[in-house]
């Protein structure tokens, strides 16, 4: 965690709930601040994962129907009443690509929102991913290397550039992996994507990469790695092959991916071997984690900003500062 001042609690931990509305599905995920001597460990409890698949309908149709729609506010009233029993201190809900590409997005959020008393907000492509940056970032940087951080969603792929521990650049592109699919994988974004990717890290190389997002947490445990260990871009690019060979039926029956997963695992692949080819990273560090982690290390950081306002009041705090290791 970010370091911050001193926290103004005697709980044994910080409770937070972040729920990700993403192309291909929901996610809720719920985590604990543990304090030890001077530092705060996040520690997930629990995520829960809904394939609702709005990227079906905005790639196709244009819009969000009325159906998936119906579906996401049953979905969002179902984690509101699953944030309170878990005791939440606080709580955030944002939406990525496809309600921000949806013509009726903004309505849909709305909503849904008010239907299941959990206000929900459309990230930027930017915001989301600055957000997604928080998230990989944490823990995982060293000085002597340079890194390039991508996320790679149903609807979009964040991209971000960090050196000597600081991010020098970052970018959104509209290509993911239900566009793929959905046979949305015009050429222009891929030269696009495949340009900046070139002339962004030509300055920067040697570059390590560090993936974020559920399809390459799966590789990574298809892989068989262990936590910490990298994977390396042959090792990518032989998982490529080996899912190829299977139909979407072996993939759940003999693989056992989840059906939202076995379909999107190979183009999500494609597109991290893209990238790491176009930036020449030979490895790649995973640190299971992504948009939702990020809202945590946000909550966490609204609850310090907070607890640095009632010291200036004088309130006197029980324990000493947070620093994330």
């Amino acid at each position: 965690m970010n370091t911050g001042p001193e926290y103004l609690t005697d709980e044994p931990a910080l409770r937070f709930a972040a729920v990700d509305v993403g192309s291909n599905a929901v996610r809720l995920l719920l985590s604990r601040v543990f304090f030890e001597a001077e530092h705060a460990v996040v520690k997930k409890e629990s995520l829960i994962r809904m394939p609702l698949r709005l990227g079906d309908d905005v790639f196709t149709a244009g819009e969000i129907t009325s159906d998936k729609a119906a579906r996401l506010a049953k979905t969002l009233s179902g984690f509101s009443d699953l944030i309170a029993a878990y005791g939440a201190r606080d709580r955030l809900a944002y939406a990525t690509s496809a309600l921000r590409e949806a013509a009726n997005g903004e309505e849909v959020a709305r909503t849904v929102g008010l239907e299941s008393g959990l206000p929900l907000e459309i990230l930027d492509g930017q915001r989301e991913a600055d957000i997604i940056c928080l998230a990989g970032a944490d823990g995982w940087l060293n000085l002597d290397e340079r890194y390039v951080l991508m996320d790679v969603g149903g609807g979009s792929t964040e991209i971000s550039i960090v050196a000597n521990g600081r991010r020098v650049a970052s970018r959104s592109f509209d290509i993911g992996t239900l566009r793929v699919l959905k046979g949305r994988k015009a050429e222009e974004g891929w030269q696009m994507l495949k340009s900046w990717v070139r002339e962004t890290t030509r300055g920067h190389r040697p570059l390590v990469a560090i993936g974020s997002g559920g399809n390459i947490n799966k590789l990574f445990r298809l892989a068989r790695k262990k936590e910490g260990a990298r994977l390396t871009f042959g090792e990518l690019r032989r998982l490529h092959g080996y899912l190829e060979q299977f139909t979407y039926a072996e993939r759940i029956l003999r693989l056992g991916l989840s059906p939202d997963r076995a379909d999107v695992i190979v183009p999500a692949c494609q597109i991290y071997l893209h990238i790491m080819k176009w930036s020449r990273c030979e490895e790649m560090l995973v640190p299971l984690a992504g948009l939702a982690d990020g809202m945590i290390q946000l909550l966490y950081q609204k609850y310090i900003e907070a607890a640095s306002d009632l010291r200036a009041q004088k309130i006197p705090a029980s324990v000493p500062s947070a620093q994330g290791r």
